[in-house]
């Protein structure tokens, strides 16, 4: 069995496994379904994921035309949050269930990624590693998974563009909402006194 990235081991045998992220050093866990189901039909071409809706821990996103402004909302939503994890090329269907889609250049979405969550203004702090962002092939078709950690208050609020009173998100449900004035000003002057420290 080849190792798991985190400890322990997966099955490659076993279809619609659940591979799970633990051990950071942020506290941050989650679970996602390493699906090694070949067949993509109607639904079981969904694999494990099926199983699974969005929720306060998981978005999906189509992002099949290239990232939509509510990757980086969804972004800054977890880290601002409890983290989570974002599936691109990954459809959520009218019943709320999940469809692997797969991405038509899934390197490039990647590269892409990097580039534009390093840009302080796109997004205020890049809180990935290189391992939190990966490739997964399911079937013949690739997806992208983001896992997202929650941020320390060192840097929070995380938030888009220049501004964290236009553009700090926090998570709830399934939705991305925009952080009260007055929790972010909380956040603020907890930074403040954690750097004075």
């Amino acid at each position: 069995m080849p190792p798991d990235r985190r400890g322990g081991a997966i099955d490659r045998r076993e279809k619609g496994k659940v591979r799970r992220f633990e051990n950071r050093p942020d506290g941050f866990t989650s679970s996602i379904i390493v699906c090694y189901n070949t067949d993509m039909g109607e639904h079981s071409g969904i694999g494990g994921i099926i199983r699974f809706r969005e929720n306060n821990r998981l978005e999906a996103k189509l992002a099949t035309g290239g990232f939509p402004q509510s990757v980086w909302e969804t972004y800054v939503a977890f880290a601002n949050t409890m983290g989570g994890v974002i599936l691109l090329g990954v459809e959520e269907l009218p019943d709320h269930s999940l469809r692997i889609a797969g991405l038509p250049a899934p390197d490039k979405t990647v590269a892409e990624f990097w580039e534009k969550v390093n840009d302080p203004a796109v997004v205020s702090v890049n809180l990935l590693r290189k391992s939190d962002l990966q490739i997964r092939r399911i079937g013949d078709r690739s997806i992208v998974v983001v896992t997202v950690p929650a941020a320390s208050p060192a840097v929070r609020p995380v938030y888009l563009g220049r501004d964290p009173y236009h553009g700090a998100y926090y998570r709830s449900g399934e939705g991305d909402y925009l952080l009260p004035d007055s929790v972010i000003d909380a956040m603020l002057a907890a930074r403040q006194e954690f750097e004075e420290k």
